[in-house]
């Protein structure tokens, strides 16, 4: 699977794109064909507590998944968008598996 990173307004460390990299890797197992992931980072001047926006985009044969969630850090941020995806890879392995 190839990642592709993406900061809006700020500078993102190696640490936070190794985070989300381990994690994403890991979603192999519950569809083993996505193709690519962009993970879009932002920082949002809302005066807001949850000004820290992660957007994933996820290709996979036939379907574009997208989840995007604010928290006050992005690793939480991140998880709770990696729930809602993980939830859909699931909705379409089901989907397959009642086609055959």
């Amino acid at each position: 699977m190839h990642v592709t990173f993406q900061a809006v307004h700020f500078a993102a460390d190696n640490k936070l794109k190794e985070y989300i990299n381990e994690k994403l890797q890991k979603l192999i197992k519950f569809h083993p064909k996505i193709l690519q992931t962009t993970v879009y980072m932002k920082l949002e001047n809302s005066g807001t507590v949850k000004d820290k926006v992660i957007e994933v985009k996820m290709n996979v044969p036939g379907s574009t998944l997208i989840a995007s969630n604010s928290d006050k850090t992005f690793e939480s941020s991140f998880d709770d968008a990696l729930e809602v995806i993980k939830r859909q890879l699931k909705r379409i392995n089901t989907k397959a598996k009642e086609a055959r």
